[in-house]
């Protein structure tokens, strides 16, 4: 099998990849590594590290196989700002990138960001709250950690068809589903993270942006 027999498609990232785009526009440091947990196929890390020419984009997966699309992907594009992919579950106490036999990939541009897209639904909370506690291990002070996906809205779902989709969610895995995003609001806050905004997206998502706060010790 050849590298580019590996690449992966998901409809999806075809149609809300310009959305997204501008919101990290917007909301992303200048330059430096941006880390994306559950980067899937990888055609959302080979189409916005194209077109942030100033950042290195650093992919990670747990499935072996979406992480050779992702080279494929990579390879196909001719990507030079993307690193090789990592194994990494969000869930873990330690992130692969923490770990020494690792952490000279993003040393020369550290790592600014984290992008988040469509996996919170699709897992258990465990890895939400992973999600979190990594961002607020590894993000410096000013640091941006983005989601998107579906949320619920103070406990209510926004629209018909997130309704729909959160049921057929939980038929596949009781431990998947929309989540409520002041739920998630909450979790960031316990490791350091500031909702900073929610920008309103197609297909009734929202981009989530948090920033990376101060640690503060009460005495």
């Amino acid at each position: 099998m050849t590298p580019q027999d590996a690449r992966q498609y998901a409809p999806a990232t075809e149609r809300n990849r310009e959305a997204i785009l501008e919101i990290l526009l917007k909301v992303l440091p200048s330059s430096g590594t941006v880390l994306e947990i559950a980067s899937g196929t990888g055609e959302h890390a080979v189409y916005f590290a194209s077109r942030l020419i100033d950042c290195m984009w650093l992919p990670t997966d747990a499935n072996p196989q979406a992480r050779a699309s992702i080279v494929a992907w990579t390879e196909h594009n001719g990507c030079k700002n993307v690193y090789p992919p990592l194994e990494l579950d969000a869930r873990e106490a330690v992130w692969a990138v923490e770990k020494e036999t690792v952490t000279e990939l993003p040393n020369n541009s550290p790592i600014v960001a984290i992008v988040n897209i469509n996996m919170i639904h699709i897992s258990a909370w465990s890895a939400c709250l992973g999600l979190m506690a990594g961002a607020g291990r590894i993000l410096p002070v000013g640091g941006i950690l983005y989601l998107y996906g579906p949320f619920k809205q103070g406990g209510e779902h926004t629209a018909l068809s997130n309704a729909a989709f959160d049921e057929y969610l939980r038929v596949q895995n009781p431990e998947w589903g929309v989540r409520n995003l002041d739920d998630v609001v909450a979790a960031a806050r316990l490791e350091h993270l500031s909702l900073q905004q929610a920008y309103q997206m197609p297909a009734n998502n929202l981009s989530v942006v948090f920033e990376r706060t101060a640690n503060v010790t009460f005495e």
